[in-house]
């Protein structure tokens, strides 16, 4: 539920960063994954590894963005592997070509959040 809001919290970012702020789009991306991020780190530490042992908010919240971007990547990489690997692994029906993209965001989406939510619980929130 947390990165589900979370995405909604990063389009509204890039929407401040866009039309308020007036950041082009690459630094409006950067500026709302960090917002989107912080964000995540808040609620996970107020509510999903409540118990995590004391440790310094700046210490933790930066492991926390370092092991997302990670994260990130290995969505994109899957996202990619699927997208495109698969994509011409072989000639599919156009029904199956046509959902292929989206399948491949769910997918790297997937991956990502296990990877993220594993890092989280071994590695952030100890």
């Amino acid at each position: 539920m947390i990165g589900f809001v979370a995405l909604f919290v990063d389009m509204g970012a890039l929407w401040t960063a866009l039309n308020l702020i007036g950041l082009d789009l690459y630094v409006g991306r950067v500026f709302s994954y960090l917002v989107a991020a912080t964000f995540t780190w808040i609620c996970n530490r107020t509510l999903t590894f409540v118990h995590a042992g004391p440790e310094g908010l700046l210490r933790q919240w930066s492991r926390f963005i370092f092991f997302n971007a990670i994260g990130g990547t290995v969505n994109l990489a899957v996202f990619v592997l699927v997208a495109v690997k698969l994509g011409s692994a072989a000639t599919w029906p156009s029904e199956i070509a046509a959902i292929l993209p989206y399948f491949a965001v769910a997918c790297g989406s997937a991956s990502g959040l296990a990877f993220n939510f594993l890092a989280s619980k071994f590695l952030v929130f100890r």
